[in-house]
């Protein structure tokens, strides 16, 4: 009797090992069936991610802007949409700088992290093969994960070209056409000086927070002149909202004798805010160059 019950315990628990090996098996075999189905780019860059800088040029007449907007058409929308067109999964890309709706971009830069195992040409011909004629990758690398594409900038260079002549129709998308009548082009060489080191330029600004920290500091603004074509330049650690536009504007004002470079002065002292300037058009405004090294 007593071996017989001794028996029957055994092939109990045979029964019950069996039945949770078995079991086991077949929660290893969905486990497996699971990896299969999956995405592979997505599971990987979870645990294995890279982080990309990339230079891009684009054309602003065709944008809504650089930053995301409701309808879709801003550069960061098109950027994103053909990303998760090569990943199948959202990446969110960040900008060196938020230029305006017109505003043109011969080297803005942007990063985003994703696992890439083919390197950064293949990566490039892979956007560009998906980017119209308006917005092209220029370059790409990899780079270290404490590389921020907007918090590691040290300088920005805008340029803005005016033309003092009616523009084409192939010309006036990219620059500011003026009345070359009056225009006395020594005033604005005389005046660039004063922008020069740091300065208070909420003056020369759009809407302005006040969390935000409106001392900027320019290290080098320029004039180049070629027959009738004009060019500023302007090289900083950063820029206020419409800033290059209104310091712009401000330039041809003084120019055709509206304002003098005294106004200048005080506008800069926070003096004469409530007298209105001009804002340059977008469309001739330039992002050039970012610079992660001073």
């Amino acid at each position: 009797m007593m071996a017989r019950r001794s028996f029957l315990q055994v092939i109990h628990n045979a029964f019950f090992v069996a039945f949770y090996v078995l079991l086991g098996g077949i929660k290893i075999f969905k486990m497996v069936s699971f990896y299969n189905r999956i995405d592979k780019k997505s599971f990987y860059a979870f645990y294995n991610t890279m982080r990309w800088k990339c230079i891009c040029a684009y054309d602003g007449t065709f944008f809504a802007g650089w930053q995301s907007q409701a309808n879709h058409q801003a550069v960061q929308d098109v950027l994103e949409a053909r990303l998760c067109s090569i990943f199948k999964r959202f990446i969110r890309i960040h900008g060196s700088s938020r230029t305006d709706a017109g505003v043109h971009a011969r080297g803005q830069v942007f990063h985003f992290d994703a696992d890439w195992p083919w390197g950064p040409e293949r990566l490039k011909l892979a956007l560009n093969a998906r980017l119209e004629h308006n917005l092209r990758i220029l370059a790409v690398e990899k780079v270290s994960e404490d590389f921020h594409a907007r918090f590691s900038v040290k300088k920005k260079t805008y340029g803005y070209y005016l033309q003092l002549k009616p523009a084409d129709p192939f010309q006036y998308p990219y620059v500011w056409d003026l009345v070359p009548r009056n225009f006395e082009t020594n005033r604005i060489q005389d005046a660039l000086p004063l922008f020069v080191g740091e300065h208070d330029f909420r003056g020369f600004a759009g809407h302005v927070t006040n969390k935000e920290n409106t001392l900027k500091t320019l290290y080098q603004v320029d004039l180049t002149q070629n027959g009738e074509a004009l060019a500023l330049t302007f090289t900083g650690s950063g820029f206020l909202y419409r800033m290059v536009r209104m310091l712009v504007g401000s330039l041809v004002m003084l120019a055709y004798g509206k304002i003098d470079k005294t106004f200048l002065q005080q506008r800069l002292q926070l003096k004469n805010l409530t007298i209105p300037i001009i804002t340059a058009p977008a469309r001739g405004l330039f992002l050039e160059k970012i610079d992660y090294e001073q």
